[in-house]
């Protein structure tokens, strides 16, 4: 559309490509569009801010991705560097907003250590953050003194309190394993296992709706999920055999998650409690090793701090602290609504 109205000059891809279609990890290099010609430079590859060199052949760059409202998704930080790269190169940089498919209400998590930044959580936000792209845009520039030249394309008949599947609309997976709506609820459930020896059901059908591992006793785990009568969520046994990723071609037995009520479910807790049952029941369980010699741990950049893996604070307590960073981050968050419950 874009290239029907203006003098669309390049396109800049985030993870998956400019489609959507590359599997997480895959870095990109500058290739040409086939559909509209233009020049696509990557910033999921050895750029991940726009350089001086692409900048110069635009006068505006504007952002319009669909976000799935989870902190650790690299969409948001592909933006907040292409707004630094706008300050930096006194660019124009519009945001095309999108609803925020979780809603805009509800707000969960424990808010993000610093000393944890990386492109899987460069702010201090909560998992569930609860803004649209435009308001977490206006956040960024103000609350963490962006400072760019900033304009924000409000939507129309957009409501806080709307989750995608209230606007009667098609979901268009903005990656290859967020395929429907409920995988976003399960995605802010189980994609701590990222940085853990289970599966979290990539190479599967069902990415992060399932869970598993060759060693996991599903029954075992499930009675102890059971037990604590989780809001808006129940668990069934299920078996898997990842066609890629973590334990490729190895028969899995793990868990199936089912969100009943994704007003009453929360996710991030659900999450957290998931994962220190597998961590205290099975000897198996392991966290990865960081990428790099000397970097951090994968699931310490995911939880956003190191309580979960060194055992410093236990299940009740880790449960207090995201209640707690929720409510903080909430009351800040609140500033930059742009839109009415």
């Amino acid at each position: 559309m874009l290239s029907k109205k203006t003098n669309l000059v390049s396109l800049f891809s985030p993870e998956h490509g400019v489609r959507g279609d590359l599997q997480a990890g895959v870095k990109l290099d500058t290739y040409q569009d086939l559909e509209t010609g233009c020049q696509v430079y990557s910033l999921y590859g050895e750029n991940r801010k726009p350089t001086k060199e692409m900048m110069d052949t635009i006068d505006i760059l504007c952002y319009d991705i669909q976000d799935v409202g989870a902190r650790y998704y690299t969409f948001v930080y592909t933006m907040a560097y292409a707004m630094m790269a706008c300050k930096e190169f006194d660019k124009e940089f519009v945001v095309f907003d999108r609803p925020n498919p979780v809603g805009g209400v509800e707000v969960e998590g424990n808010i993000l250590d610093i000393k944890f930044r990386s492109f899987v959580g460069y702010y201090p936000l909560t998992q569930r953050y609860g803004l649209t792209l435009g308001e977490l845009a206006m956040m960024f520039n103000e609350e963490y003194e962006i400072g760019c030249k900033l304009h924000v394309i409000k939507m129309q008949d957009w409501k806080r309190n709307d989750h995608y599947q209230d606007l009667n609309r098609h979901w268009i997976m903005p990656s290859p394993n967020i395929p429907t709506t409920d995988t976003l609820y399960a995605y802010l459930t189980t994609c701590y296992f990222e940085g853990t020896n289970v599966s979290e059901g990539r190479g599967t059908t069902k990415p992060f709706s399932v869970f598993g591992a060759p060693w996991m006793d599903a029954e075992k785990l499930i009675g102890e999920l059971n037990k604590r009568n989780l809001p808006g969520v129940t668990f069934r046994k299920i078996y898997f055999t990842p066609m890629f990723s973590k334990h490729q071609n190895a028969l899995c037995q793990g868990v199936e998650l089912f969100v009943t009520d994704v007003h009453q479910y929360k996710p991030v807790s659900t999450g957290y409690t998931i994962l220190y049952l597998v961590r205290d029941l099975f000897t198996e369980f392991k966290f990865l090793e960081p990428y790099r010699p000397g970097g951090n741990q994968m699931i310490d950049l995911l939880t956003g701090d190191d309580y979960v893996k060194t055992k410093r604070l236990n299940l009740e307590e880790s449960l207090e602290r995201i209640k707690k960073d929720s409510l903080v981050f909430k009351a800040k968050k609140e500033r930059y609504h742009l839109y009415e419950i």
